[in-house]
């Protein structure tokens, strides 16, 4: 997958001047390839895309939600809880002068990301899912992303990395769902709950 051809057929099409759009590209693509970002790299990118390409007949604003895509963790620090917001602030940043893509709903898109709750957008619902179906792939694929996202988190020992871990995963097996759509729900609800509790008892 071209990540750089897709981004910059999305921004050309969307008004954005050719000069900056190479500039743009390689600011987002030196955030992602950051040493720190085990997971949350260019492959998640490129995994989203290829579910976004996939469902992309079933959203309303399917620009908005590439773009969003790109920038949901354009600023991703193992330490801070507000990534999403400072990504969709940098976004706004990104988007100042475009008159075209709808600004509001891209930064709520990105907002959305960090609690994956239910949203009366469809399409944030559609991105949340784009963003978690990661829980739900097979145990040996899950098991290598639990271990890319501890390479992230590597700086806090075992004693306070594993609570935390398992207070997130328990947070997502409370909700009634952890998908927000219904083809989604129909196709991985239960994978991702056994990878989950999975995940939970190697924590314990």
């Amino acid at each position: 997958m071209n990540l750089s051809q897709i981004y910059s057929e999305l921004l050309l099409k969307n008004g954005f001047n050719p000069t900056n759009v190479k500039t743009l590209w390689l600011d987002l693509e030196k955030a992602y390839s950051s040493k720190s970002r085990h997971y949350h790299n260019l492959t998640h990118l490129e995994e989203m895309i290829e579910l976004f390409e996939q469902y992309k007949n079933k959203l309303q604003n399917p620009d908005e939600v590439l773009f969003s895509i790109f920038y949901h963790d354009s600023i991703y620090k193992a330490t801070r809880k507000d990534n999403e917001l400072k990504s969709a602030e940098y976004t706004l940043k990104v988007l100042a002068t475009n008159e075209l893509l709808d600004k509001q709903l891209i930064f709520d898109m990105i907002c959305a990301t960090q609690l994956h709750q239910h949203n009366a957008i469809e399409d944030i619902n559609w991105l949340i899912d784009f963003d978690l179906k990661i829980l739900a792939k097979d145990w040996e694929a899950y098991q290598i992303y639990c271990n890319q996202i501890r390479k992230e988190y590597r700086i806090y020992p075992d004693f306070l990395y594993n609570p935390g871990r398992k207070k997130a995963l328990e947070h997502f097996l409370e909700n009634e769902f952890i998908f927000q759509t219904e083809e989604f729900r129909e196709l991985f609800e239960e994978k991702a709950r056994v990878n989950i509790k999975r995940e939970i008892i190697s924590l314990t």
